[in-house]
């Protein structure tokens, strides 16, 4: 099976990129350094970076907006451990995950030590999001549901391709790093909410990466590890659990990358809260609520949205990103949700601890798991005096899932993310480059503008 998939893998060159997969293809490049940035300074990166042996070993590669330069394989582990620290990554219902970030930073790293174009990074990546998610149809939903974290464990196999790709390994050597990948993958959900999670996205990253070096080198492994008996889908999934033939079937017939449940993110938290989080501001504006005059919230998703959300009190700023009890309720009382809200402090204030107290969720009764509509969501305002004000949207489309992201919108989260770490000059002139990627001959022209 990995066989035919690296044949349809090296199918992919400049003919894959439509319009719209390569608006895609770029914006999320651009998001992904954006949210990288932002991750920097957060502790978990931090606490990589001061950790024995991470990042010391020599190389070209820019750790983005520091000084530190390492190997592609440590600069892909540590600016992947930034790109998902604070959840502001884009993601996709179909992959059931951040699609993004196992690619990027590892693409990015293993372009800067090699020299290579912008044009060709944005080839390959698309090739990785057409893996990745494909893989994620042959094995959703019972991977996600099992506990499997999708980004990192099928990420793993995407970053493979998408680095084999980029170096331009022949059929048996992308084979080979297709068959090395899935012995690499791992990533629970039952650490969402703890700086392993991003933790997850630097090893996937990393392990991707390896796996093209090393096939590279004439490292090999068993070309039949995914069907195998014993192999990735009967390990991780189970017997009767996948269906093994939608990796291959209608390939490319359309790109994954220009699939309308592909959207960046808005909010710096879980996706599975976002629904709910629309709805709490539309409905706020709407009957212009104030966060006094409200008895008691009832939250009522998805089921599959609520399983890792369900964090009716939340003690740390990780736990608030998956808490949507604390989401809806910080979205009532300010009108928005914004990096600042996931601070100890912010977490910890009065006025969200009274809504918190009266905030419930619960998985709305009429959506089965495996419904066409995964995304839905309901939410109830109680307010003092006894009305009732319902809100309802039975699908979500997210930012940039109905067609490009405005520039203005996509450079102000660009620079309230790169701000914690660069300067406003070189943060303008490094999006004026990446607004225009493929037309980059050198991606060390790009790394040079996110250095401090």
């Amino acid at each position: 099976m990995l066989a035919a998939l690296a044949e349809k893998i090296l199918g992919f060159g400049a003919d894959a990129l439509t319009p719209a997969a390569l608006g895609r293809a770029r914006t999320s490049i651009i998001d992904t350094i954006a949210v990288t940035l932002a991750g920097i300074p957060e502790p978990c990166t931090q606490i990589a970076l001061r950790t024995n042996g991470i990042g010391t070993a020599p190389g070209p590669c820019l750790v983005f907006g520091t000084d530190r330069r390492t190997s592609a394989l440590e600069a892909a582990f540590i600016n992947g451990v930034a790109s998902h620290a604070l959840d502001y990554d884009d993601f996709s219902g179909v992959f059931g995950g951040h699609q993004s970030v196992p690619l990027v930073p590892a693409m990015l790293a293993l372009a800067e030590e090699r020299g290579l174009s912008g044009h060709a990074v944005l080839v390959a990546y698309v090739a990785g999001v057409e893996v990745e998610t494909r893989l994620a149809r042959a094995v959703h939903f019972h991977h996600y549901d099992k506990g499997w974290h999708p980004t990192a464990t099928l990420g793993t196999i995407g970053a493979a391709a998408a680095c084999g790709h980029l170096i331009g390994l022949d059929h048996d050597r992308l084979t080979m790093a297709l068959a090395i990948a899935p012995s690499l993958s791992s990533g629970l959900k039952a650490n969402f909410g703890t700086m392993t999670k991003p933790l997850h996205i630097g090893q996937c990253g990393r392990n991707g990466l390896m796996a093209a070096l090393l096939a590279e080198q004439g490292f090999d492994a068993n070309p039949g590890v995914l069907e195998h008996h014993q192999g990735f889908f009967t390990v991780f999934n189970g017997p009767g659990t996948y269906a093994a033939e939608r990796l291959l079937e209608d390939w490319r017939q359309p790109l994954e990358v220009t699939d309308p449940t592909f959207s960046l993110k808005q909010f710096p938290c879980c996706g599975s809260t976002h629904p709910a989080i629309q709805l709490m501001l539309s409905l706020a504006q709407e009957e212009a609520l104030a966060a006094d005059d409200v008895g008691a919230i009832e939250i009522l998703p998805h089921g599959r949205r609520l399983r890792h959300t369900n964090t009716p009190l939340p003690n740390t700023a990780l736990q608030a990103k998956f808490s949507i009890q604390y989401v809806v309720a910080r979205a009532l009382l300010d009108g928005s949700v914004r990096l600042k809200d996931f601070e100890p402090a912010r977490v910890a204030e009065p006025g969200v601890q009274r809504l918190l107290a009266v905030t419930k969720a619960r998985p709305h009764p009429d959506w089965a798991d495996d419904g066409p509509e995964q995304w839905g969501a309901e939410i109830k305002v109680t307010l003092k005096n006894g009305r009732v004000l319902p809100k309802r949207a039975d699908r979500f489309d997210g930012w940039g899932s109905d067609g490009p992201v405005d520039r203005d919108a996509l450079w102000a989260k660009f620079e309230d993310c790169g701000s914690r770490c660069l300067p406003q000059d070189r943060l303008a002139a490094a999006f004026e480059a990446l607004v225009a990627f493929e037309t980059i001959a050198d991606l060390k022209a790009l790394t040079r503008l996110l250095e401090a």
